[in-house]
């Protein structure tokens, strides 16, 4: 009995294990299928990113365009280095983070899930499904395919807190170490992230309410301190640059808030509304961030969310009045990291809701949709008093694989068609600036070029930031851009004797006849 016990187990781990393998190879292929062709095109705010690792790697932060932190850019300069120059190779680190962040969800769910005295099964079952959900939502896919460094918040957070739930759960310091390099080089990804402080600050509350409980505020208070004075030194090259350029510390995200309207209240309830909404009913406009106007949930996974997200609110208030604080710690912190996560794109009023900002609250979604799920499948299952090996159980299986199929393919065809060649994408990621830089590619370096940016764009250099996209696909060929690129009102530069190429980001009628009659030998084209 004993051994038909243990053979039991061993076949169950070994239907787990091919379960995760098998939603790691999609989480692989809804990444990196196509890479280098989808989303068409290369957004600005990508191409800067790729122009910036290969000109000038190696900075902590980098000021141009708002301001961005450096990991990310270095981590594109290692793609660089290692697959050479391309669209593929700059997009390759974000989808690299995505399947990551996929293991580390399933984790991280299976980790929190035991602590609130789950089942072993149970737990793995719900990590399954939330890695599952990750792995083919179309939220998560996308930023896992485009050169933006937000895509590194999920990521860290989820291994932040898995080390960090790991180390108390086992009392072991080696996991409060990882945790805070984790936690620390977080704040080297993204502006959202730092929202992340008073997340990390709630859970060590909770964590030493219960340690308390267990009379041990003694290693409890060795764990956090570790904990946090390795964060600090991973983080601390950033805080120095911030000291030393205090201008830089909020850029852009002072203009957006909410605090900067003349009605501040009134402006944080429409964003706040939104951004609830954007879930189930209406999402992001941006064509770059989202189908426009759509959920960001599949429907099915909608509906799961709320029944996830409603189950665990529901276990906070019940353990809250029990006090029973090692279960309500699990179920409390996926609604906080939710709410906390959210805040980056409630707390600003430009093109609500934003998807984009919020990335960091999209691992705890998913984990609420598999929470629903479970909870489904453990009210009907033993209604339906299946039996090991009975006809009814087989055909159960069948359709559920069937629908599991059905599932993947149904978002496979709203990324990859529904929403990859939908015209409105290719102007979203500025596609016409990327077949003008292979058209300049096309010309020998010694053929000279010059490229007029007349479109507007924070300035790079004195340049608008539509040329950073043509910049970066000469940079695919020829590693440095070869043409010149030029203001408008600069044209007094151009020196074209017997030919050359003059390009127009815009198409401008007036601009274009000046200069025909001022470079007759000159091909002139102009982006439409």
């Amino acid at each position: 009995m004993i051994r038909k016990t243990q053979n039991s187990k061993l076949k169950a781990q070994k239907y787990h294990i091919f379960f995760l393998l098998a939603i790691l190879g999609i989480a692989i292929f809804f990444r990196f299928w196509k890479l280098g062709d989808i989303p068409s095109g290369v957004y600005p705010d990508e191409a800067i990113n790729g122009n910036q690792a290969i000109s000038n790697p190696g900075k902590i932060f980098y000021p141009e365009n708002n301001g961005r932190e450096g990991l990310f850019i270095n981590l594109i300069a290692l793609s660089f280095s290692l697959f050479g120059i391309s669209i593929w190779s700059l997009r390759f680190v974000s989808a690299v983070t995505g399947v990551l962040t996929v293991f580390g969800l399933y984790l991280l769910t299976k980790e929190i899930l035991r602590i609130a005295n789950c089942q072993l099964r149970i737990a793995q079952n719900i990590a399954l499904l939330s890695a599952f959900f990750l792995a083919t939502s179309f939220w998560h896919t996308n930023f896992s395919r485009i050169a933006f460094r937000a895509i590194l918040v999920p990521f860290f957070l989820t291994f932040l807190f898995y080390f960090l739930f790991r180390g108390f759960r086992t009392q072991k310091i080696w996991n409060f170490v990882v945790s805070g390099v984790f936690f620390g080089l977080g704040f080297h990804s993204y502006i959202a992230y730092r929202l992340a402080i008073f997340l990390v600050i709630w859970v060590l509350i909770l964590w030493g309410i219960f340690y308390k409980k267990q009379g041990l505020q003694k290693i409890f208070l060795k764990f956090t301190i570790a904990f946090l004075l390795i964060a600090f030194f991973v983080a601390l090259p950033l805080g120095i640059y911030f000291l030393q350029n205090p201008q830089d510390f909020i850029s852009r995200a002072a203009g957006v808030s909410i605090f900067a309207q003349k009605e501040p209240l009134k402006a944080f309830g429409k964003s706040l509304i939104a951004h609830l909404l954007m879930f189930n009913f209406r999402g992001d406009f941006n064509w770059r961030h989202n189908i426009s106007g759509k959920p960001l949930l599949f429907w099915p996974v909608g509906i799961l969310f709320l029944i996830g997200l409603g189950y665990s609110t529901t276990k906070v208030f019940q353990f809250l009045k029990r006090k029973n604080y090692q279960i309500l710690i699990p179920y409390c912190f996926l609604l906080s990291w939710w709410f906390v996560m959210l805040l980056p794109g409630i707390l600003t009023i430009e093109g609500i809701p934003h998807s984009l900002r919020t990335i960091g609250a999209s691992p705890p979604t998913f984990i609420f949709a598999a929470i629903g799920l479970h909870l489904i499948f453990s009210k009907a299952l033993p209604k339906l008093n299946l039996r090991p090996r009975s006809l009814a159980k087989i055909g159960l299986s069948v359709a559920l694989l069937i629908l599991i199929a059905s599932f993947v393919f149904s978002q496979y065809w709203r990324y990859f068609w529904l929403w990859g060649k939908n015209p409105e994408v290719e102007g979203a990621f500025t596609k016409s600036y990327v077949e003008l830089g292979r058209y300049l590619n096309s010309f020998s370096s010694d053929f000279k070029k010059y490229v007029i940016v007349n479109k507007p764009g924070v300035l790079v250099n004195g340049i608008p930031m539509p040329s950073q996209t043509v910049e970066f696909i000469e940079r695919t060929k020829f590693k440095e851009p070869q043409a010149i690129y030029l203001l408008p009102e600069n044209i007094e530069k151009i020196k074209i004797e017997k030919g050359g190429i003059i390009a127009l980001i815009g198409y401008d009628e007036k601009l274009l006849k000046e200069l025909s009659e001022k470079f007759p030998k000159a091909i002139l084209i102009y982006v439409k």
